[in-house]
């Protein structure tokens, strides 16, 4: 069937007839509770679409049916959301659009969680309670037996850290498969600061219970990999246990900082780099569970010695 092109909307025309049924921005605006102004945004973005634009003038028209998805933009925005992630949200179905919400906000909520993490940290620093917020975090002592462990030695900057410890400790946690298993839960030893000026090394370490089969996994690796088998030494470690929300930096200081101190004042020394254990389920837990001690090698320092 042909069907004759229309004539583009004019100013003047009636554009309620004929089933049209569209309304003019301003109006539509109101009706949405949006500024004109953020509807020319949303369109630019492609996040609201006008359904009619006149060729001549240049206005824009919009479908009552459209109210829903704009008011929907507006409160989306009040949480922040970028506009990119709002753009994938709105073009999903009512299920799947529920759960990228729930994602984003479970972000918000995990920044959130570190945000107050971090301030409580820099006002004890400012206000110069520094002993105050270290005791917060209960130290202790471990005795940790000698384990053989596979590892991955890398140089990484403050930004590049996280997904690199995720990234690593799968691939060794795949490989200890082939080597009897986990025996200990995983670590990662900074032999220099990680910042966003200093790239470490840092070394993320499996431990494993056949040391022969893990030889063999290493020697598979070839010339040039930054994998390796190295025995890790009988120690004990001082420790202190924090949340996810802990865990980031520069947050993650102050339970170093705090270990440090609780070190110095128990007559003992440092004995080797400081270093992370995580043992718990990283993609399980939330911003306030406990997944990570922060701990240093120490050994007694004698009287005299």
């Amino acid at each position: 069937m042909n069907v004759a092109p229309r004539r583009p909307a004019r100013a003047g025309d009636d554009l309620t007839s004929n089933g049209d049924d569209l309304l003019s921005i301003g109006e539509f605006a109101a009706r949405a509770r949006l500024s004109p102004k953020a509807l020319r945004l949303y369109d630019r973005l492609g996040l609201l679409t006008p359904a009619h634009v006149d060729e001549v003038s240049g206005y824009r028209y919009y479908r009552p049916g459209q109210i829903e998805r704009a008011r929907t933009v507006a409160l989306l925005r009040r949480l922040d959301m970028p506009l990119a992630a709002i753009a994938e949200v709105v073009e999903l179905d009512g299920e799947r659009a529920a759960r990228s919400l729930d994602g984003y906000w479970a972000g918000v909520e995990e920044r959130f969680a570190e945000q107050r993490t971090l301030a409580r940290y820099l006002r004890g620093r400012l206000s110069g309670r520094n002993a105050e917020l270290y005791a917060t975090f209960e130290v202790r002592t471990v005795d940790v037996p000698e384990q053989y462990v596979i590892s991955e030695t890398r140089h990484v900057r403050g930004g590049e850290l996280s997904a690199w410890i995720g990234a690593s400790a799968e691939r060794l946690e795949r490989a200890a498969e082939e080597c009897g298993g986990i025996a200990a839960p995983p670590f990662v030893v900074y032999h220099a600061e990680v910042t966003e000026e200093s790239d470490g090394p840092a070394e993320s370490c499996v431990p494993v219970v056949d040391v022969g089969a893990a030889r063999a996994w290493a020697a598979r690796q070839g010339r040039g990999s930054d994998v390796r088998v190295r025995v890790e030494p009988a120690h004990r470690l001082a420790y202190t246990r924090i949340t996810k929300a802990q865990v980031s930096y520069p947050q993650i200081i102050a339970a170093f900082d705090a270990v440090e101190a609780w070190v110095a004042g128990q007559g003992l020394a440092l004995a080797g780099p400081c270093r992370e254990v995580y043992f718990a389920d990283w993609t399980r837990t939330g911003p306030d569970d406990q997944v990570c001690d922060v701990a240093f090698p120490v050994v007694q320092v004698f009287p005299g010695g």
